[in-house]
């Protein structure tokens, strides 16, 4: 861990807790600032907050008083998740007080170099398979940040002999000051979280400060088929290393001939690649640009995409029971995603879907409707997705309680041959704690209907 005196006897509030804002705090209090935790869940129900207590942390829980700004704090390190629109936050940013979230203290400790990884759909895979090629080389890699390992934890553990690979959300990336990936990555951009931020751009604008302070020295890979994501990346001092699934690119990442190619060598045929689905290429193109230009041999390359099927909880095999496949994308929280998850299979697809319902309606979904033998549709928006789905022209469409009730019920209408995809295209948060939760009750319920069968 780097030394870093720039928080000795400097006031910092961490605003919210659970994993990253321990993390943070506990950071923070090792590098010498005076901390105060405020957190909003009751002291007496707050382990985090009270372990922080026995360390010597001052705690504030139960609420978010603003009266705490007349502390004169000189620095705040918020949980991503509060948005700005918290009166706290905003009575910060209304007194020019600096607000960064973890990931820069994260930056700023480092020993490692780091690829940052962002994007509206395919951050976690992308992520992933970096990770995986890179070990398969003996990088010896360290995966951290939005994919569920904080990453200023990791940091505090990561040699010159390592390589950070960290996925950044919009909100994170909106409370960094000079942290600077050497290797950054783009996926894609799509509108999404426009509950969280205030517009469209200022959405882009965060997903663009993964460049802000690259240099020459450094590199951002970017989805080229995308106009204007190549458009709001053109600022950038780094240099551009594009991918495409639909052109041939000699300086970048693409296909030719079948050919999986980067800058002209051709790695791997995309027959011999087993991850399914056209989004998750552009997942592969970008991972295989990342290690390409840390010099990672195309064997390793080549193990991981002959062995890799998917991460956890998007467009993962679960099981096949009596000939019907099924499949668990509960990470598909957005209309693009599920979308993405339909177009991926050639077989009569029988799509599980529904959640909380963001005000939006799903004419968006209708093109990728076409072709889905049935719906079996539960939560906030099960109404909402029943007019797409008949606008599309399924002739079956159940209603159920929950995602359990759904897979026997999918079953029960299925033939040999078909696909049964929990693909939501919402968030869970009308019936589940997290899009993790509702995979694994998913996935359970999917072992239940094998022993049953």
């Amino acid at each position: 861990m780097l030394t870093v005196n720039d928080y000795h006897y400097k006031k910092v509030l961490v605003l919210g807790l659970a994993k990253s804002g321990v993390v943070a705090a506990s950071l923070l209090h090792q590098l010498g600032a005076f901390v105060t935790v405020n957190d909003y869940k009751p002291f007496e129900e707050n382990p985090d907050a009270q372990g922080l207590l026995e360390q010597g942390i001052k705690v504030v829980c139960g609420s978010h008083p603003v009266e705490l700004l007349d502390e004169g704090f000189e620095l705040i390190v918020k949980n991503p998740g509060i948005p700005y629109s918290n009166p706290l936050v905003q009575g910060a940013v209304e007194l020019g007080i600096p607000i960064l979230t973890e990931v820069e203290l994260a930056y700023q400790i480092s020993e490692a170099d780091i690829i940052g990884i962002t994007g509206t759909n395919g951050k976690t895979t992308t992520t992933t398979l970096i990770y995986e090629m890179l070990g398969k080389a003996s990088r010896n890699p360290l995966i951290a940040g939005n994919i569920g390992t904080v990453a200023s934890e990791v940091a505090q553990k990561a040699t010159p002999d390592n390589t950070m690979v960290v996925e950044l959300s919009s909100f994170q990336l909106m409370g960094i000051n000079t942290f600077r990936p050497h290797i950054a990555i783009v996926t894609n951009l799509y509108e999404a979280h426009l509950d969280y931020h205030e517009s469209w751009n200022e959405y882009a604008c965060a997903k663009m400060n993964i460049t802000k302070n690259q240099l020459e020295t450094d590199y951002v890979i970017v989805n080229a088929d995308q106009k204007e994501l190549m458009e709001l990346i053109s600022f950038t001092k780094a240099k551009i290393i594009p991918f495409s699934t639909k052109n041939y690119l000699q300086e970048g990442a693409s296909i030719r001939n079948g050919m999986l190619n980067f800058k002209g060598e051709d790695i791997i045929s995309l027959d011999e690649i087993v991850l399914p689905g056209a989004h998750n290429l552009e997942n592969i193109l970008s991972a295989t640009a990342a290690v390409k230009l840390l010099d990672v041999d195309n064997e390793s390359i080549c193990k991981v995409l002959t062995t890799f099927t998917g991460v956890k909880h998007r467009t993962q095999f679960v099981e096949e029971i009596n000939g019907r496949k099924f499949y668990n994308d509960s990470k598909a929280t957005n209309i693009l995603a599920a979308s993405s998850a339909l177009n991926a299979f050639e077989e009569p697809v029988i799509l599980l879907a529904g959640g909380l319902d963001r005000g939006n309606t799903f004419e968006d979904l209708i093109p990728a409707l076409h072709g889905v033998k049935a719906l079996i549709l539960f939560g906030e928006t099960a109404e909402k997705i029943e007019k797409a789905g008949t606008a599309a022209g399924i002739e079956t469409i159940l209603r159920v309680n929950n995602v359990e009730d759904a897979v026997p019920a999918a079953y029960e209408i299925s033939n040999t041959g078909d696909v049964v995809l929990l693909s939501p295209a919402c968030a869970s948060w009308d019936q589940y704690r997290t899009f993790e939760v509702r995979g694994d009750i998913f996935i359970e319920a999917v072992h239940k209907l094998k022993k049953s069968s």
